[in-house]
C-alpha cells in the first residue's frame, strides 16, 4: 500500500507518481483499461475544454499519461504545472489505486471485454518493445520471446488465465477488477462511468452528457464541428497529433486506431466459447456490472 489505496506496478507504469503529483481543483481523471476508449476519452475532454478542434498541442502533450515510466515524472509533473487550462489526465490505475479528491472527476471508460483484448492483442504487435525496453531502463532479456498465439487461441486462453488482477491489470480479472471497483462507486458525484458502445451509437448525445457532468457549457454552434473531431475516422487521419505515442514506441501511429467497433472479440468465438466467457465473467463481477458491460445477451 501507498498511503491509503493501493499502489499498481508493472514494467512500464508505477501508480505510486500520483502520490507527489500536487492536484488541482477541477482536474479531470480519465482511469481506464488499456484499448477501452482512453484516447477517445481524452480527445472529447480536450474538445470540451477548448471548445475548437484546433487544439493548442498534440492530444498526448496536453493529456499526459502520469504514471508511465517511459516519461520522467519531474517533467511530467511540470508540464501540468504550466497548464493554465482545465488540466484532464491519463491513467491505467484503477480508483482504489488513485487519491481519491472531491474537487476532481474521475471518467472511467468501460468497454466489451472481448473487443478490448483483441484491440491489446494487436496492439502489441505495434509496440517497438525494444525501445521500450531501452527508454525503461530494463536488461535485455535471455532469449526471444515465445512466437505469439493466433489472436482466437490467444484470446481463449486470455479468458482462463487465472491471474491476480492486481498483478495483470489488462488480464480479464485484471478488467472486471478495475470496473467493478469503479461501479461500486458509481452513486459519487464525481464519478462517471461512460461505455465505449454507448459513444459509438451516440456520440454527440454522449459528449453533451459528459459536458453537464463537468460543468463545462459549450455553445450550440460549436457542437456539430466539435462532435466531427471526436469521430473515429477524424482521430485515426490525425494520428500524428493524437496517437498516445510521445516517446516514439508505436511503429505505426495511425495503426493505434485499428477499427473503432464492437463486436470483434464475440465474432472469433463460437456460441459454446462466448457460454463459457460468460461463465467466467459471472464468478469475477456482479451481474448488474455485467448486464450493462456487456450491452447484450450473450446467452446462446
Amino acid at each position: 500500500m501507498v498511503a491509503d489505496f493501493t499502489r499498481y506496478r508493472s514494467p512500464d507504469e508505477d501508480s505510486a507518481r500520483w502520490v507527489e503529483f500536487p492536484r488541482r481543483a477541477g482536474d479531470i481523471v480519465i482511469s481506464t483499461r488499456s484499448k477501452s476508449g482512453t484516447t477517445w476519452m481524452q480527445m472529447i475532454c480536450a474538445l470540451l475544454v477548448f471548445q475548437t478542434p484546433d487544439l493548442p498541442a498534440p492530444l498526448p502533450e496536453l493529456s499526459p499519461w502520469l504514471d508511465w515510466l517511459l516519461a520522467p515524472s519531474a517533467e511530467v509533473y511540470a508540464r501540468l504545472e504550466a497548464q493554465e487550462h482545465r488540466r484532464f489526465i491519463k491513467t491505467h490505475t484503477p480508483l482504489d489505486g488513485l487519491p481519491l479528491d472531491a474537487g476532481l472527476t474521475y471518467i472511467v471508460v468501460a468497454r466489451h471485454p472481448l473487443d478490448m483484448a483483441v484491440s491489446l492483442y494487436h496492439q502489441g504487435e505495434n509496440l517497438d518493445r525494444e525501445r521500450m525496453r531501452r527508454l525503461t531502463g530494463l536488461p535485455e532479456p535471455d532469449r526471444p520471446p515465445d512466437p505469439r498465439l493466433p489472436v482466437r487461441e490467444w484470446l481463449l486462453s486470455w479468458i482462463d488465465t487465472e491471474d491476480d488482477p492486481r498483478e495483470q491489470l489488462d488480464s480479464l480479472p485484471g478488467v472486471l477488477w478495475h470496473l467493478s471497483d469503479a461501479w461500486a462507486r458509481r452513486s459519487e458525484p464525481n464519478i462517471v462511468l461512460v461505455h465505449f458502445d454507448d459513444l459509438s451509437a451516440d456520440l454527440a448525445g454522449e459528449m453533451r452528457l459528459l459536458a453537464a457532468h463537468l460543468g463545462i457549457s459549450v455553445p450550440e454552434h460549436s457542437w456539430p464541428a466539435l462532435v466531427d473531431a471526436a469521430t473515429f475516422a477524424r482521430m485515426r487521419a490525425g494520428a500524428e497529433r493524437t496517437a498516445p505515442d510521445p516517446s516514439g514506441v508505436l511503429k505505426d501511429r495511425a495503426a493505434f486506431f485499428r477499427r473503432g467497433t464492437s463486436g470483434s472479440g464475440r465474432e472469433l468465438l463460437t456460441a459454446d466459447q462466448l457460454v463459457h466467457y460468460r461463465e467466467r465473467a459471472a464468478g469475477l463481477a456482479p451481474p448488474d456490472l455485467l448486464a450493462w458491460l456487456h450491452h447484450e445477451d450473450l446467452a446462446p
